[in-house]
């Protein structure tokens, strides 16, 4: 899929043309930017969607972006992107990778010191050049210092949540050859991990060369980087890389172990075998002085010859789930089909790309039985915020949505704006009105650790907030979390009776593991929300899944997993 390669595409053009500050190009940088959100979100295949000719189908694709799109696909290439490179003396990509780097702060750079690229940028912050700029400053210049050395950290490093949609892709595609048997992801991806370096596929045959050669030969291999009699890596369109190896069916499980992880906890287990006169490898669990394999067809009879019970793969990181397992004390891990309904999602009311009505209609065929819709209010001119008399208007087509729609009900909410303050950017006789409201940070993010934590804890006592979003502000790859006590956050929480989000949109993925699970410690219920913008990014709820797993999180710690009385029993309201 070059889902994430045309959206990347449309989202450099935009940095361009905001670079250039020409007014005129303004709604055309806008159109630009909701484009590539939606198809960034497309669960489908963006080459498909074009081969069948239906790119201006698509919400926010109009005639002029689906021409670039049809050339990029036909070509490899785009004239346009080009001519706007020759343009622009600067190399905006790279610029554009460190945050709080944006279009009109990298001209101003260029305009003042002549900054063209990171190395310049770099060089002039650690000289205290960029703090002497009008409207930047010297904690400007450290953060930057600070995003450059996070930029180098992150860079081999690819979001759970574009590299899953790839990882299945490729096994679907594996399944399809009736030489394959069994295919499934491993490694970090399997984990569910929010970051991955590369993929790891497992799949058995009894013909390893016919599938090797499949694989090396799929439509979306960009490069054959080895290959081998049972193994092989390629590197996919997307730049992702891929290691595939072809097994005996009586080994898959002992292999799928060994090859999902983690290193600690796989060294656990041999350590373990050994104690019983066992040897454990990829190849099966072996009687040490016979040789003969005990257990190596599932995963499931490996741990049971080990004396525990099988441990799901969100869990494996070493964090005392062996020992649970032994004592049979495993926490019952909230199901991937045991989301009921969506709390925080946005519609054409603010920034996203469907009505309301089209929103519902894909929620109820993932099976959700209500959706909130939240869109966003006050002072975040970018998405287009409600204000008290447009929230009045959205009631009526909701009300109006929910006498059409059958087997899915529709609530109202919001997605307000805490202010630097702590307050709300919304009445609270307008927030009582709503169903749900949902509160978060967007502005502030490098406020001290004491202001930022003040600023959420008020908001959480105000008695119409029922969920905080985003608890943390981060984005993956691209924007460090701001400095925030979550300590503090889920005591406040616990006492206000505040739900706490898990965000599953890709780039977010916020709360991550590590504070779900001290969340789940603290007593916090939570939510799981997928934050979509269009209906195809309403799938992204498998990723808050799986992230609530691998915080230990059961069916009871979240909200949505219940039906719609008992979840609105569990709110403020």
């Amino acid at each position: 899929m070059k889902n994430i390669e045309v959206a990347e595409l449309l989202n450099e053009i935009a940095d361009y043309l905001e670079f250039g500050t020409d007014a005129k190009d303004r709604f055309k940088i806008r159109a630009y930017r909701k484009a590539a959100l939606v198809i960034e979100g497309l669960s489908e295949d963006i080459e498909q969607v074009w081969k069948e000719g239906r790119l201006e189908d698509l919400p926010g694709i109009g005639e002029g972006i689906a021409k670039k799109i049809d050339e990029f696909l036909r070509t490899g290439k785009l004239k346009h992107l080009d001519e706007l490179k020759k343009k622009t003396p600067v190399d905006m990509e790279g610029l554009g990778k460190i945050e709080g780097v944006g279009p009109k702060t990298i001209l101003k750079l260029y305009r003042e010191l002549k900054i063209k690229d990171v190395a310049g940028l770099e060089k002039a912050a650690k000289q205290g050049k960029i703090q002497k700029i009008e409207g930047l400053g010297p904690i400007v210049e450290q953060n930057i210092l600070k995003s450059i050395e996070f930029s180098r950290k992150s860079r081999e490093r690819v979001p759970l949540g574009f590299a899953l949609a790839s990882a299945e892709e490729v096994v679907r595609m594996l399944k399809t050859l009736k030489e394959v048997q069994k295919a499934s992801i491993a490694g970090s991806t399997r984990r569910m991990k929010e970051t991955i370096g590369d993929i790891d596929i497992l799949a058995t045959s009894k013909n390893p060369g016919k599938v090797i050669e499949f694989f090396t030969k799929m439509p979306n291999v960009a490069q054959v980087l080895a290959k081998g009699p049972t193994k092989s890596s390629v590197r996919l369109k997307e730049g992702i890389q891929v290691d595939l190896r072809v097994l005996n069916d009586s080994i898959f499980g002992a292999a799928l172990l060994y090859f999902t992880g983690n290193k600690e906890h796989n060294i656990i287990l041999r350590r373990i075998a050994i104690e019983k006169g066992l040897k454990l490898s990829e190849y099966g669990l072996f009687d040490n002085k016979t040789n003969k394999i005990v257990a190596g067809r599932t995963e499931e009879e490996v741990y049971k010859k080990l004396g525990m019970d099988y441990i799901e793969p969100e869990m494996r990181e070493d964090e005392g789930e062996i020992e649970m397992a032994q004592h049979h004390m495993l926490p019952k891990l909230i199901g991937y089909n045991d989301i009921k309904g969506d709390l925080q999602m946005h519609t054409k009311w603010s920034d996203g790309n469907n009505t309301i009505e089209e929103m519902a209609l894909a929620a109820k065929k993932l099976g959700h039985e209500y959706i909130c819709i939240t869109d966003h209010t006050g002072r975040i001119a970018i998405a287009n915020p409600l204000d008290k008399k447009r929230i009045k208007g959205q009631r009526k087509e909701i009300d109006k949505a929910n006498k059409k729609l059958n087997g899915i009900e529709i609530l109202q909410g919001v997605e307000v704006n805490i202010t630097d303050d702590g307050k709300l950017d919304m009445p609270d006789k307008v927030l009582k009105e709503l169903d749900i409201v949902v509160a978060s940070i967007h502005s502030g993010f490098k406020n001290p650790k004491e202001k930022i934590t003040r600023r959420m804890v008020k908001a959480m006592e105000n008695e119409n907030v029922d969920i905080i979003a985003h608890p943390t502000g981060r984005l993956i790859t691209r924007r460090e979390s701001y400095d925030i006590d979550l300590e503090a956050v889920f005591d406040a929480a616990k006492r206000t009776n505040t739900i706490m989000e898990i965000n599953s949109y890709p780039e977010r993925m916020d709360l991550r593991d590590s504070h779900v699970r001290a969340a789940v410690k603290a007593g916090v219920k939570l939510v799981i929300s997928t934050d979509a913008h269009n209906t195809d990014q309403l799938h992204f709820f498998k990723l808050g899944i799986g992230t609530a797993r691998r915080g230990w999180a059961t069916k009871n710690d979240i909200i949505n997993t219940r039906k719609l009385k008992d979840m609105m029993r569990m709110l403020k309201k």
